[in-house]
């Protein structure tokens, strides 16, 4: 099995591809302020990435990450609620590596050194439209069903 990812920021969808056979289809929120590189620019970026490391694993539902580590809480609709506009980055860390140097590796254009990452989000946050702050938000379950069927290393393709 060759896994990999594929992310339509146009269809706000995210595919898990076996070869070219599709084998699961998410629904995902990208940037708001929609496809671009640049450090500091809130933009999802493009282009032919990989799985660089995998954060998470084993943490419930709605665990709270920041800085990549759990911060013991649980992001439930109440918590939510009481602070909407944090960037909720919550049960599992996907964290994306450009491979393509002078597009999406190296200098102010760097995925990794952005911290982008395939995360999930609170279950309030509507996804199937841009809203993130430059990440890949996945509903919870759907986001600890792929980090589970991938490895480190596997290939992720972002198109615009």
């Amino acid at each position: 099995m060759t896994l990999r990812i594929e992310v339509r920021i146009a269809d706000q969808r995210l595919d898990l591809l076996d070869g070219d056979t599709r084998i699961r289809t998410y629904q995902v929120s990208t940037a708001a302020k929609g496809p671009g590189e640049r450090a500091g620019s809130y933009c999802t970026p493009r282009g032919h990435h990989r799985i660089r490391a995998k954060v998470g694993a084993g943490l419930p539902l709605g665990a709270v990450l920041r800085g990549r580590r759990p911060t013991g809480e649980i992001c439930d609709d109440a918590t939510w609620r009481a602070a909407p506009d944090r960037d909720w980055i919550l049960t599992r860390i996907l964290w994306l590596c450009g491979e393509e140097p002078g597009v999406n590796r190296g200098g102010d254009i760097d995925t990794f050194r952005r911290y982008v990452y395939i995360h999930g989000t609170p279950d309030a946050v509507e996804l199937g439209r841009p809203g993130s702050r430059g990440c890949v938000r996945m509903r919870n379950r759907d986001v600890v069903e792929l980090f589970d069927l991938v490895g480190a290393g596997t290939k992720v393709l972002i198109r615009g």
